[in-house]
C-alpha cells in the first residue's frame, strides 16, 4: 500500500510500504477515506534530522473498517469510523478518568506503526479507539467529522481546562486550525466575548464567523497593549494558547486577568516556561496539555451532525495522497490553513 514517510526536514515522500494487517486479536484494519496534515506535523517538517529509514506520518483519519481481530466487539466490517490521534483501550484507570492520552496500553500513530496519511491503518485496541460515525462514506459532513480526530477536540480541551463558560471573557492566541477550533469551542461553551489574536486576515475572518467578537492583528508588546486597551487594562478571564512558542506563552501570561486561567494546547517548542513569582502572585492558573480527544468525540459529534458547528470549513486545500508533499509545502508556506488528504 502507499503511505507518507518523512525522512527529514522538508523531505516528505509517498512510498510503497507493507499492507496494514491484523497482528493482535484487538486490532482492526481501517481503509482511510480522509486524512489531513496537522500543524504539529510542520514541526518535524521544519526541523527533523535526516534519517535513512524515515518516519510514517499522519495521526488524523477516518475510514471504513475492513478487518477485525477476534476479540474486537461493537464494530463490524463496513463501519465508517473516526480515530482519535492516539489509540487507547478506553478501559484502564486513566481512560476511565477521561485521560486516554495516558492509557496504560495505548500509543501513537506512525513511527513503528501505520500512519493516517496512507491508504490503510492497523488500529491497535480498536474497540476502545474507534468511534462509529452515523453517516455514509460520501456525506458532506466528513471533513467536519474528521476534525474530531484531533484539532476540534484540541481547541475544546483548551477551553475546558481554562474554565470557559458564559461568564468568562476569552482570548485565543493563534489563528491556525487549533486557534479557530478554540474559537468554536469558546462560543459553544457560552462565551460572549472572544478576542482572537492573529494576523492572517483570511483566517481571522473565518474566526469571526466562528464566533470571535474582536481581532487583534498586532503582535508582541503591541498586541498585549492593544488587548489591554480593549479590556480596560485587566485582560481576559481565560486565555487559550494555541501556538506553542515562547512568545505565545509569554503573551498568554501578559494578557490573562488576575485570577484567570490559561489553557495551553500548542505543541510546546520551548524548554522553559513561566509562571514566575509575579505570575504566582496574580493567582493565574496554567492548565491544558495534550487533548484526550477520545474523551470528547461523543460530546462534540452531535453539534456537527445537527449543523450547529462547521469545523470542516477550516480545510481550504485538498490533495491526493500522491500529492501530499505539495500539501506540506502549502501549509509550511502559509498558503493553506489546513490540508485535507483524499487517498
Amino acid at each position: 500500500m502507499r503511505a507518507t514517510v518523512m525522512y527529514g526536514a522538508g523531505d516528505v515522500r509517498v512510498e510503497n510500504v507493507p499492507d496494514a494487517a491484523i497482528k493482535e486479536a484487538t486490532d482492526a484494519v481501517v481503509r482511510v477515506v480522509l486524512s489531513c496534515v496537522c500543524g504539529s506535523d510542520l514541526w518535524p517538517y521544519g526541523s527533523m534530522p535526516h534519517s535513512g529509514h524515515g518516519r510514517r506520518m499522519g495521526h488524523e483519519f477516518l475510514g471504513i473498517v475492513e478487518e477485525l481481530g477476534s476479540e474486537v466487539q461493537g464494530l463490524k466490517r463496513g463501519d465508517l469510523v473516526v480515530a482519535p490521534f492516539v489509540w487507547s483501550d478506553n478501559t484502564c484507570d486513566f481512560c476511565r478518568e477521561g485521560l486516554q492520552t495516558s492509557c496504560r496500553h495505548g500509543g501513537g500513530w506512525g513511527h513503528a506503526l501505520d500512519g493516517g496519511q496512507g491508504e490503510a491503518v492497523r488500529v491497535p485496541q480498536a474497540q476502545g479507539t474507534l468511534v462509529k460515525l452515523p453517516v455514509a462514506e460520501d456525506s458532506a459532513l466528513l471533513p467536519s467529522l474528521l476534525t474530531l480526530s484531533d484539532v476540534l477536540c484540541t481547541g475544546h480541551h483548551a477551553a475546558v481546562t481554562a474554565g470557559v463558560n458564559a461568564r468568562t471573557t476569552v482570548t485565543v492566541i493563534g489563528d491556525g486550525a487549533v486557534g479557530l477550533s478554540a474559537v468554536i469551542a469558546a462560543k459553544r461553551l457560552g462565551a460572549e466575548r472572544i478576542l482572537l489574536m492573529g494576523r492572517h486576515k483570511d483566517r481571522t475572518d473565518l474566526g469571526r464567523e466562528f464566533g470571535a467578537t474582536e481581532v487583534i492583528a498586532e503582535r508582541g508588546e503591541e498586541g498585549i497593549e492593544r488587548l489591554h486597551e480593549l479590556t480596560g487594562g485587566d485582560g481576559t478571564h481565560a486565555v487559550l494558547e494555541c501556538v506553542g512558542t515562547q512568545d505565545a506563552i509569554n503573551t498568554a501570561i501578559a494578557v490573562v486577568r488576575d485570577g484567570g486561567a490559561i489553557g495551553r494546547v500548542g505543541a510546546a517548542q520551548y524548554s522553559q516556561a513561566p509562571p514566575d513569582f509575579g505570575t504566582v502572585m496574580r493567582n493565574v492558573t496554567l492548565s491544558g496539555g495534550v487533548a484526550p480527544a477520545r474523551a470528547y468525540i461523543e460530546e462534540l459529534m452531535p453539534d456537527i451532525l445537527e449543523g450547529r458547528i462547521e469545523p470542516g470549513r477550516m480545510f481550504d486545500h485538498t490533495v491526493s495522497l500522491d500529492d501530499i508533499p505539495s500539501g506540506y509545502r502549502a501549509m509550511a508556506g502559509r498558503e493553506a490553513l489546513k490540508v485535507l488528504v483524499r487517498p
